[in-house]
């Protein structure tokens, strides 16, 4: 039992993934603050938690991924328990709305595809993408805003494909000290596909058109927000940067990897934050 706790990856959920659901409650005004905190964790322990576990289980990592440099071996009921908790999370994602209940839904779809070897679009590198930053991106941000009682509107979707691009800019960057490992298991990752060269450029488009769009949608809310947004953005994307282009693609870059990561998204989560208790309190 302790080993699959381990493979949910919390940690990871908590600070790495929550940017997008965070940032909802910064953009609607009067929130349902109570089932919107019950809703966080519904997304990120059943869902995110969930499918990462699932995904976990079709890896068979023995070296370090993404939150654990040593991650325990799973096992068969791990991954009917890690889809139970899905289909849980999905049954009290009804509590809010057949509309929260419909996104929640499409992230479950998202991840099973990105993960079983039916599908295995972990392996594709454009269809990861796009899962990825359907589920953990868009879809996160759109579930924070439906779980606070909001309606969805098209600044909300201008911050949901902002925020999909700044998780998506971390992405492949995770994928450089596995890529031994994912060519064993015969998948073509973005990484694989495109080389360091490639990761570098699309770390950068991607990073800076999301912090733009995210900025874009803070602008409605307050000018001055939305600026210290930029320009906070634009130091944290130099500071990354500069460690990015060290990178050469080795298992042992793994501890490097992970402090771009938990730089780049505590430093997005710390930001909201701050500007949640200033909103609201």
């Amino acid at each position: 039992m302790l080993n699959f706790l381990i493979h949910l990856r919390l940690h990871y959920q908590f600070f790495i993934l929550s940017g997008g659901y965070l940032l909802s409650g910064l953009l609607v005004d009067g929130p349902d603050w109570h089932q919107y905190g019950i809703q966080f964790l519904n997304v990120h322990v059943l869902l995110f938690g969930g499918a990462t576990a699932f995904n976990s289980y079709w890896d068979k990592d023995e070296g370090p991924i993404g939150g654990l440099r040593h991650p325990p071996k799973m096992k068969r009921w791990m991954r009917n328990v890690s889809m139970l908790m899905q289909v849980a999370g999905l049954a009290w994602a009804t509590v809010i709305g057949p509309v929260f209940a419909l996104f929640y839904l499409i992230s479950m779809i998202l991840f099973w595809l990105y993960s079983t070897p039916l599908a295995r679009w972990k392996g594709r590198p454009l269809l990861s993408l796009f899962a990825i930053g359907g589920s953990t991106g868009t879809n996160s941000l759109i579930l924070g805003v439906l779980a606070a009682g909001a309606d969805l509107t098209w600044l909300i979707l201008i911050a949901g494909f902002g925020t999909a691009l700044i998780m998506l800019s971390l992405y492949p960057i995770s994928q450089l000290y596995q890529m031994d490992a994912d060519r064993q298991r015969g998948d073509t990752t973005f990484a694989i596909q495109y080389g360091l060269a490639g990761v570098r450029r699309f770390f950068s488009v991607s990073f800076i058109t999301g912090i733009a769009a995210v900025a874009i949608s803070l602008s409605d809310l307050n000018v001055i927000l939305a600026g210290g947004f930029s320009v906070l953005g634009m130091i944290v994307w130099g500071i990354l940067y500069s460690w990015i282009i060290s990178l050469k693609g080795e298992i042992n870059e793994y501890r490097q990897v992970m402090k771009i990561k938990y730089v780049a998204s505590v430093s997005f989560v710390m930001f909201i934050v701050t500007g949640l208790l200033l909103k609201h309190l």
